[in-house]
């Protein structure tokens, strides 16, 4: 229950900060400063990018460049994540759960 009154206090202090020309039913600024999220499809794109860089681990700066260069946007450790999840995933056999090795560097 506290967190109810604790999400309704919070809400109503983003109201009072809205300001009153703004449309009262949305709140879209509120949302931009939020910031986007990769979604699926891109986090598969930065994997598929940082795969082909080629032999050897996987920098963390590696990705996070992929990810600027598709996004425009600084990474967030989320996403971060994201894309190394779905490099773990993608080097391992899903049927046997052997580890495939890296690519070589062309």
């Amino acid at each position: 229950m506290r967190v109810v009154v604790w999400l309704r206090s919070f809400v109503g202090w983003l109201r009072a900060g809205y300001p009153q020309t703004g449309d009262p039913h949305g709140y879209i600024p509120l949302v931009a400063l939020c910031g986007a999220a990769l979604t699926d499809e891109q986090v598969e794109q930065v994997a598929v990018m940082v795969d082909k860089i080629g032999a050897g681990p996987v920098e963390d700066v590696d990705i996070r460049v992929a990810i600027t260069n598709l996004s425009h946007e600084m990474p967030t450790d989320s996403e971060l994540r994201r894309v190394r999840d779905r490099l773990t995933a993608r080097r391992v056999r899903p049927a046997t759960g052997e580890d495939l090795p890296p690519p070589t560097r062309r």
